[in-house]
């Protein structure tokens, strides 16, 4: 099993700053793409930006420019810095991973999620 374990939400003014973390655990753990998605009340869950295990990168439309995907040399921690806060940006952001431990076959594990909540 890989856990994700995240942290770094809170309540925030617009215009202000956060930086998320994602760390990932397991036996044996490999991991491919790693990710940040995020749900608004009575929306669906929606990619945020995602990074694979080579750096490459890509941002919901909403979020370019003033998020920023990026993974430490281990490739087991996700970051996401948040700039340029919005009350729009509120919402429970999730890590994910496509990862495999031991034997198992790759694939997709979840976070529990972190609040970020952005006031007016």
């Amino acid at each position: 099993q890989v856990q994700l374990e995240e942290s770094g939400g809170g309540l925030v003014q617009a215009g202000g700053s956060l930086r998320l973390s994602c760390a990932a655990s397991g036996s044996t753990l490999r991991i491919d793409a790693m990710g940040w998605y995020r749900q608004a009340p009575g929306k669906q869950r929606e990619l945020v930006a995602s990074i694979t295990k080579s750096g490459s990168t890509n941002y919901a439309d909403s979020v370019k420019g003033r998020f920023t995907i990026s993974r430490d040399n281990a490739g087991n921690t996700v970051y996401l810095q948040i700039n340029s806060l919005k009350p729009d940006d509120t919402a429970v952001y999730y890590c994910n991973a496509f990862a495999r431990t031991g034997l198992e076959p790759y694939r997709t594990y979840w976070g529990q999620g972190t609040q970020v909540t952005v006031s007016s």
